[in-house]
């Protein structure tokens, strides 16, 4: 059973008000709150628990890296992976999307090799594949979403040639709630013999995820949006695409040997985690993902579902708010302006007096802001944690806006 009064209850950050007024988050797109077992954890971590990981064999050194390395079962389980080697820790998708470009991609890229990309993409789905442009003369193709903000998976199939060597799209647009279908894509993409990254920072959030259905090679998450720290992150990376990889970093625990004369490397995935990793970050991801698993992704999903369809209901009462994206089955992610001079920011400003928390700005998608002809839009974007009367306080600080501005 979804008990939301007993989730809400399980993040302590609700229960405060800002501007005199009870907080209304709904910036979960930017950063998600954490919940009680999370904030102990990382708590815990640091007070009584912590100690570096790998090859100290001392109590706390131990324990730390068992409750460390338990994490990549975790994340393994929760994308559903089979091999949790697969999964690399990261700082976050940018991390992990790095780490293919230049792991990856870069050694292999010639001069008028192509990535297929959606106009949709995050920046960090975007700029180190301008790195690869910039360096190595890739050439970047973009394929584009309909008036409805859908992005067809056909047309991201035609886009491939015979010079594409990577697709790279989103599962969830971060400014539209578009779900793609990247399944689609991934199996037409496999018989073409090109591989898929897959941006998961949005989906994996959102609903379940099952990497070996979706049959991509790369798939980037991100944990501050998991509800679990910033700093911390993961990207599975098929074993196939890990033997291609070369290291990305270099220093302690991603080694095997080290001389003077030459170096080895350790075996994936640890060939590709040099340094101190973010211990306490990552062992709170682990908490956060037990968190909603033990929730199920489905309810998540379901009750989501539910309250996009209520705000996407209230929100078309407002004639004069111009919503971005109307796909049918979006998530419950709403990007918008209102008709008038009233600049994002503004809008942002006077919701936050009512104590309603939002994102103003591009996104991190100026090519999206492009397409759509907009410079900015606020953007409200529901998780778990939120409610039906959370929507209502949304409206009503929109008509405040409204009065302000008309």
């Amino acid at each position: 059973m979804f008990d939301i009064d007993k989730i809400r209850a399980d993040f302590p950050i609700l229960s405060r008000e800002v501007n005199g007024k009870p907080l209304v988050y709904l910036d979960n797109g930017a950063s998600a709150q954490k919940p009680q077992a999370v904030i102990d954890a990382v708590t815990r971590g640091y007070a009584e628990e912590y100690s570096n990981v790998h090859r100290g064999l001392h109590y706390l050194s131990n324990l730390a890296t068992e409750k460390y390395e338990a994490v990549r079962g975790k994340v393994a389980r929760f994308l559903g992976a089979r091999d949790e080697h697969e999964v690399v820790f990261t700082s976050g998708t940018t991390e992990g999307i790095n780490l293919v470009s230049y792991a990856w991609a870069a050694p292999r890229f010639q001069p008028g090799d192509e990535i297929v990309l959606s106009v949709m993409e995050h920046h960090a789905n975007i700029v180190p594949w301008h790195f690869l442009r910039e360096r190595q003369g890739a050439v970047l193709k973009w394929v584009e979403t309909d008036a409805m903000g859908v992005l067809d998976p056909q047309k991201v199939i035609d886009a491939i040639g015979p010079r594409t060597r990577l697709v790279a799209v989103t599962q969830l647009s971060n400014v539209l709630g578009t779900k793609v279908d990247v399944k689609a894509i991934c199996d037409a993409a496999r018989e073409k013999g090109v591989p898929v990254l897959v941006d998961g920072s949005q989906g994996s959030v959102h609903m379940p995820v099952d990497v070996e259905e979706i049959g991509c090679d790369f798939y980037a998450i991100t944990g501050h949006k998991l509800y679990g720290p910033s700093g911390s992150g993961a990207i599975w990376i098929r074993r196939e695409r890990m033997a291609e990889m070369r290291p990305f970093l270099g220093g302690g625990d991603m080694i095997r040997e080290v001389s003077r004369d030459a170096v080895s490397y350790a075996d994936p995935p640890m060939k590709f985690e040099a340094g101190t990793p973010g211990i306490v970050q990552t062992i709170g991801l682990g908490v956060a993902l037990d968190y909603l698993m033990d929730l199920g992704m489905e309810n998540v999903a379901a009750h989501e579902a539910r309250l996009a369809a209520y705000a996407r209901d209230r929100l078309a009462g407002l004639n004069w708010v111009n919503v971005q994206g109307h796909a049918p089955d979006k998530a419950a992610i709403f990007s918008f302006t209102l008709e008038g001079a009233a600049h994002a920011h503004d809008i942002s400003t006077v919701l936050d007096k009512k104590g309603v928390a939002v994102r103003a700005g591009h996104h991190c998608a100026q090519p999206l802001m492009a397409h759509l002809g907009v410079s900015a839009t606020c953007r409200a974007s529901f998780g778990l944690y939120n409610t039906e009367a959370e929507v209502d306080k949304l409206v009503e600080a929109l008509e405040l806006c409204h009065e302000l501005f008309a």
